[in-house]
């Protein structure tokens, strides 16, 4: 049995949720449609012709991916032009395409998360704060049958979300009642004639941001007519979010060492090293943005980083870093190329916990267009 696109994306955005990205990022369906179901999905960084070409050969109908194919506005569907007629070609071959990119860069447990697990960098905090969230409390009764069906649903919508848990809540049994009108069409009980249920109070947290999503699954899977349920604003803290990541390595060591192990990690064949001219002999705090952050180098700065690793960095803003006396290193644009596999592994489990009947596999295109001679 093959999954419905709106599935998947609906466990992708508890995840990875599109409130997320930046203002101005264009994350979610690029191409084609939800509304249908899907055998097999791809993962990649970024959406080519040659990725295109890969995805048809591999019949493949679902493309997830970090860079958003359509950054800017198309202004022509040409099939003369390469790139255009790999919008055409998506189309015609009924591929949908979905994008992450700046909401994967900024949720906990995300890109620049597993940069850091793989350079040893244990978390301190985030380079730059972009978002601030308050949380809310959905009361939900449901008859105790159907309990178990709607704490999943809630947890896969994005509540229940806390620290490294997910999935969580609180439930009391309890007995409702109600009376049906003539007009009613009750799911149990019959008109005029007075009701008494078992039915289990479900407590869950979720981000005020997730709340549209969050009703949806509650009243997608609610077999009463007329649901009973209360919204509550809480005064915990809000959760707060941000971009990039600044920690510490197990202990002091050289720039050299560092760099070399930047190009190991990352299989690099070479990478760009900027250094002041009094660079520090030994480093250990770190700040890192994948992806193009070279705008960001003030607040590894602030942050009393070390060593800034980004990519994409301009000419002149070396020179300021230089000045600045900060010490970058440059891996490229490409070390995102990570969160392929990573999101594979995501998506297997989700496979397991849904019972999901969908083939997920990695774009084995290797779309870098830096080589190092």
């Amino acid at each position: 049995m093959s999954l419905s696109a709106k599935e998947l994306i609906r466990r992708f955005e508890a995840y990875c949720p599109l409130w997320l990205a930046e203002e101005g990022d264009p994350v979610g369906l690029h191409i084609g449609t939800l509304n249908r179901e899907i055998n097999r999905v791809m993962m990649t960084l970024d959406v080519r012709p040659e990725v295109v070409e890969e995805a048809i050969e591999k019949k493949v109908d679902f493309i997830i991916a970090k860079h958003p194919p359509i950054f800017r506005p198309v202004q022509r569907l040409i099939e003369d032009d390469l790139q255009t007629k790999m919008y055409i070609d998506l189309l015609r071959h009924n591929i949908s395409v979905y994008a992450a990119h700046t909401n994967m860069d900024i949720i906990e447990d995300g890109l620049n998360d597993w940069f850091c697990e793989m350079l040893d960098i244990q978390v301190t905090g985030y380079l730059k704060k972009t978002h601030e969230v308050r949380f809310k409390k959905l009361v939900v009764y449901v008859p105790v049958e159907d309990s178990a069906a709607m704490r999943q649903a809630l947890g896969d919508a994005g509540a229940g979300s806390q620290g490294n848990y997910h999935h969580t809540s609180y439930s009391l049994i309890g007995t409702g009642r109600f009376t049906p009108t003539a007009a009613a069409n009750p799911a149990i009980g019959s008109a005029n004639k007075a009701e008494q249920v078992q039915e289990t109070r479900i407590e869950v947290l979720y981000p005020e941001t997730l709340q549209q999503q969050v009703l949806a699954a509650m009243f997608d899977v609610h077999p009463y007519e007329e649901p009973a349920y209360d919204i509550l604003l809480l005064d915990n803290p809000p959760q707060t979010f941000g971009l990039g990541r600044v920690g510490q390595l197990a202990k002091p060591m050289s720039i050299e060492t560092f760099a070399q192990k930047v190009k190991e990690v990352f299989q690099l064949d070479g990478l760009r090293l900027i250094e002041p001219q009094k660079p520090k002999k030994m480093i250990q705090t770190i700040a890192i943005c994948g992806g193009s952050g070279g705008n960001f180098y003030p607040d590894a700065l602030k942050a009393g980083a070390d060593v800034y690793i980004t990519g994409d960095v301009y000419y002149h803003t070396a020179h300021d870093m230089q000045t600045n006396g900060l010490t970058v290193i440059d891996p490229g644009h490409n070390i995102e190329v990570v969160c392929v596999p990573k999101f594979i592994e995501k998506m297997e489990e989700w496979k397991k916990e849904q019972n999901w009947d969908i083939e997920f596999i990695s774009s084995e295109t290797n779309t870098n267009p830096f080589q190092f001679r």
